[in-house]
């Protein structure tokens, strides 16, 4: 069922780009322990993981039960935040975890979907952050980067994907988050995770049934 969202004021729109920046407290959170099934396991990084240098590519698919994903991840856009998410897709951490945040802008201009974070409640992460990186590249409909908090080197599992050009300007202004991807195939599922929402934070999130890498 598709449900509709009423438009927020200016007020809310600023806030929303707050949220995502106060959505990532990884450095607080224990490293997930391993499971014999989906999931994270104790294969998953502890710590910063090594960059995934320029001129290195991944294709990262997310299948989720209203479709897949598929982002290619470049090393040259934020080497040390594509290695981290190809990291943790590779060791399944993102398996099982929902996209717990829909957004919109004041305007009524869709904003991000949001995932990444174990606890499915936007203030977990993978037990590690990672450090920041300039920002090079524009953020635009299918941009995925990293959410963080306002803190210096607070990233570490929760990811968006920018859902319209419109919500470049607000991200843009605080130009922290590190771009890292871009939506290559699947901006239909990502359009359906987002009006399928019931609020802002969906009471029936859906799951990544599973996150896959390949070369390139």
């Amino acid at each position: 069922m598709i449900r509709a969202r009423r438009p927020r004021s200016l007020a809310a729109l600023v806030a929303s780009a707050v949220f995502i920046a106060s959505a990532c407290t990884g450095a607080a959170t224990p490293a997930p322990a391993a499971t014999d099934g989906p999931g994270p396991s104790s294969a998953c990084p502890t710590s910063q993981p090594a960059p995934l240098v320029a001129g290195e590519t991944r294709t990262v698919t997310i299948a989720t039960a209203m479709g897949s994903i598929s982002i290619k991840v470049e090393g040259a856009l934020s080497p040390i935040a594509a290695g981290n998410f190809v990291a943790l897709a590779e060791c399944g951490y993102y398996d099982g975890v929902v996209f717990h945040r829909a957004a919109t802008l004041g305007d009524g201009t869709p904003f991000v979907i949001q995932g990444g974070d174990p606890s499915g409640n936007g203030t977990g992460g993978p037990g590690y952050t990672i450090k920041d990186e300039p920002v090079t590249a524009t953020y635009s409909r299918g941009t995925v980067a990293m959410a963080r908090s306002a803190a210096p080197d607070s990233q570490g599992s929760q990811f968006f994907i920018v859902l319209d050009d419109g919500a470049g300007g607000i991200l843009a202004s605080y130009n922290t988050y590190a771009i890292f991807g871009t939506v290559t195939a699947g901006m239909d599922t990502v359009d359906k995770i987002y009006a399928d929402a019931d609020a802002e934070i969906p009471s029936q999130p859906v799951a990544m049934d599973s996150v896959t890498v390949s070369n390139p």
